[in-house]
């Protein structure tokens, strides 16, 4: 299974004002790098430390096989689901109507179950990534205590540009992410 972004957010959650409002920054000579800081710690928050979409984004997730039951759509909060489409042995592809499916935007992650009478199709599917959900995820409004963990990090990169162990995080930050991010991380800093 993989993810892919179709369409990033329209905007980081974190302005470039914003950001050099916290690390103390008066001068535009740093404008670009520090915009780069902002995305970088997003992405680090949604792939590393969250798994979860801050902004609203388009993205597809991609299966091999259909599951007996629901698909827990990663990546949340879900908003809405696109479009859910496989291809078959032959190589057509067929999209699925949203009336054979429920979509669960109340939980998280968000889950798609066949609608009731229905099932997933049985069809022989290509070997490897057969099945394309299409779906928008991401919080409309983002936590503030997810903004101020992504201007932590940029903080953390922004004074520290040279050389770190990959993955590593010193145990302040560590230890203030963990406290941010909380229930809503999946035991990456974990000892």
């Amino acid at each position: 299974m993989a993810i892919k972004i179709i369409t990033p957010p329209a905007s980081e959650p974190v302005s470039l004002s914003e950001a050099k409002l916290h690390l103390r920054v008066d001068t535009s000579a740093d404008d670009t790098y520090i915009s780069n800081l902002i995305t970088a710690a997003r992405q680090y928050l949604e792939s590393v430390a969250l798994q979860k979409t801050l902004g609203t984004q388009t993205l597809e997730y991609v299966l091999s096989q259909f599951p007996c039951g629901e698909i827990q759509i990663p990546r949340p909060p879900l908003q809405s689901i696109t479009s859910i489409k496989y291809t078959d042995s032959e190589g057509v592809e067929h999209t699925i109507d949203s009336g054979d499916y429920i979509v669960n935007t109340d939980c998280s992650p968000g889950l798609v179950v066949p609608a009731y009478g229905s099932d997933w199709p049985s069809n022989s599917l290509i070997p490897s990534g057969g099945i394309r959900i299409r779906y928008q995820a991401g919080y409309t409004t983002v936590p503030e205590m997810f903004k101020h963990a992504i201007k932590l990090l940029i903080g953390h990169w922004y004074e520290n540009r040279g050389t770190v162990s990959f993955g590593s995080i010193p145990s302040n930050i560590q230890f203030t992410i963990n406290a941010l991010c909380g229930d809503r991380c999946y035991g990456v800093w974990e000892d």
